[in-house]
């Protein structure tokens, strides 16, 4: 505790505080997501991206339009198709005519320019369309003919995807899949969910989202999400956990019988950093077990790749990390 700022404890309730006013704003117009809410905005205090999966209709575009206007950062909108072009999201160099007749080439930024970006269905986007977003996912930068162009700060993508109609899609790689920090399942709105969103939407409503944060205060959150401290032996827990998941290292038959491929130690960085910033949210100073398990599903589940005798067996991801559990208990 020694190395805590002298006013981190202050800084972090105030934005304990903003983030509950978030959560609340973006609930006023988003119904029974919350478990969702809180996930994005792990996702965002951790600096990382998030993918969405979940069938149409489930509030997705809403809940992250809804969370770019309430957190304060300028959000755009990919819609993607088999025939997206790379340059279509990265932008592309124009020649044009200047002065005396003299021509050169400029840059035209794509919509990848933005702080938070919405790619929608993202596996209907072509695998070389797909890849244009890998460095931008991970270095923040775009490299057009040789020259580097540096996005926003804080610079964020949200992708979703839909389960169902795979005719003329194309599966995310791993390497892309383990560029986004989580993965959240949208399930069906319980019966009174589903009561509020069809009251709700009776009557039109002039109603907008009203901005909470700014920019500004997401990476002061982000900066104060990195400082919470995370006790040694939650530490040797998350490698427990995550070696656990790997066939090689498991003591565990399920995960050496249907696991093709484990997590890598980007998931053990994943977990540290989201378990932080799932107690900012909670409100605790202090990181706890209940953050690892909370965030075990949502860090673990796309970096798993089962093997078929997983599909024989009925065993899917969600059961794998349960087993996974078991280890740390």
């Amino acid at each position: 505790m020694a190395d805590i700022p002298a006013d981190f404890f202050e800084t972090f309730d105030e934005a304990s505080r903003k983030l509950a006013d978030v959560r609340r704003e973006v609930g006023q117009f988003v119904f029974g997501q919350e478990a969702i809410t809180t996930h994005a905005l792990t996702a965002l205090l951790s600096g990382g991206h998030m993918l969405l999966i979940g069938v149409p209709g489930l509030a997705k575009t809403r809940l992250v339009s809804t969370l770019a206007r309430v957190i304060g950062l300028e959000c755009k909108r990919i819609q993607c198709t088999p025939d997206l072009m790379p340059s279509d999201i990265i932008g592309s160099e124009v020649l044009e005519e200047v002065d005396y007749g003299r021509r050169n080439f400029r840059f035209v930024h794509g919509p990848v320019f933005c702080q938070f970006l919405m790619v929608d269905e993202i596996n209907r986007a072509s695998p070389r369309t797909q890849s244009a977003l890998l460095q931008a996912m991970q270095e923040q930068t775009v490299t057009v003919n040789g020259r580097d162009y540096t996005l926003p700060a804080p610079f964020h993508v949200l992708a979703t995807q839909n389960p169902l109609e795979q005719e003329g899609t194309f599966p995310l790689p791993e390497a892309q899949l383990d560029r986004f920090l989580i993965q959240i399942t949208v399930e069906q709105p319980s019966l009174d969910t589903e009561r509020r969103i069809v009251l709700a939407t009776a009557e039109p409503s002039d109603a907008t989202p009203k901005p909470v944060l700014f920019a500004e205060d997401m990476l002061k959150m982000q900066r104060i999400v990195r400082k919470i401290p995370l006790a040694p032996d939650l530490v040797e827990r998350i490698l427990t956990f995550v070696r656990a998941g790997r066939p090689e290292t498991t003591p565990l038959e399920s995960v050496r019988r249907c696991v093709f491929w484990g997590p890598g130690p980007r998931a053990s960085q994943a977990l540290a950093l989201t378990m932080r910033a799932h107690a900012l949210l909670q409100g605790r100073h202090q990181v706890t077990i209940d953050d690892l398990r909370a965030m075990a599903g949502p860090v673990l589940k796309h970096r798993l790749a089962l093997h078929y005798r997983a599909k024989t067996d009925g065993i899917d991801a969600d059961a794998i990390i349960k087993d996974m559990l078991t280890t740390i208990a």
